[in-house]
This record gives C-alpha cells, structure tokens and sequence, in this order.
C-alpha cells in the first residue's frame, strides 16, 4: 500500500467518524429537547410525593406513590431510567426541608432519614417501568 492509500482511508476514517459523532450529537440534543416535560412531570410527581411524605407522614404511601411515579416516567421515556429515580426521588427530602424551614415542621430525625428511601423504590419502578416497555415493544414487534 503506498502513502497516499494510507493517507486517504485515515482521512476517510476521519472523516466517517466525525460524521457519526455529529449525528449522535444531534440525536443527544433531540432526545434532550423531547424529553422536558417528562422532567417537569416528575418534578411534579416528586413535590407531590414530599407533600404527601410531610401530610401524612406514612413512609409506606409515600414510597408506593414514589414507585408508582417512577414506573409510569420508566414507560414513557425507556431509555436511562435512572434519570426519574434521580428526578422524583430527590424532591422527598428536599420538601421535608422546606417544611422545616418554612412550615416549622419539625421531623423527627428517623423521618429525616426514611425520606431518602424513595431512591430505593424509585430504582425499582423506574427499572421495571423501562423493562416492561421494552418487552411490550418486543411482543408486538
């Protein structure tokens, strides 16, 4: 093979590569476009799972509504489903905070702790949710 052989596939390589970094960039910035009212659902879904962890103050409603949440965004939107743990699970505390300092609300520290275990419920629904789509997907196929 001579020089200029070599020279032109690494520039068709090059440039090959390029184009598919270009195109799954503009997929990225697609997928990120689409994907905002999902995020401003589940924002919503986690204040309301905070709101109703800091009402009633049942760790086994909240966790229910936080799995239930999480499976229905897994469904939605498969693709990284930890994204809506993240998206839902974070606003459990972060209402519990609120109430503390705006509401006087005082928790006891053990309810301090159990308002992150929205993370583990919302693994599991958000995973499942995300799963059960896919299989869905492939049965219909």
């Amino acid at each position: 093979m001579n020089a200029e052989g070599a020279e032109g596939s690494a520039e068709n390589a090059e440039k090959g590569l390029t184009t598919e970094v270009t195109e799954v960039h503009r997929g990225v910035h697609a997928v990120a476009r689409s994907d905002g009212w999902v995020y401003l659902v589940g924002a919503g879904l986690g204040i309301s799972a905070g709101l109703l962890d800091v009402e009633v103050g049942d760790l086994l409603l909240t966790a229910l509504f936080v799995l239930a949440s999480t499976m229905v965004l897994g469904i939605l939107r498969p693709a990284r489903p930890w994204r809506w743990t993240l998206t839902v699970a974070v606003f459990v505390p972060v209402v519990h905070l609120a109430a503390y300092l705006l509401l006087a609300n005082k928790p006891y520290r053990a309810q301090i702790y159990e308002s992150f275990l929205g993370f583990l419920t919302g693994i599991a629904g958000a995973y499942g949710g995300a799963m059960g789509r896919r299989v869905v997907g492939e049965l219909w196929k």
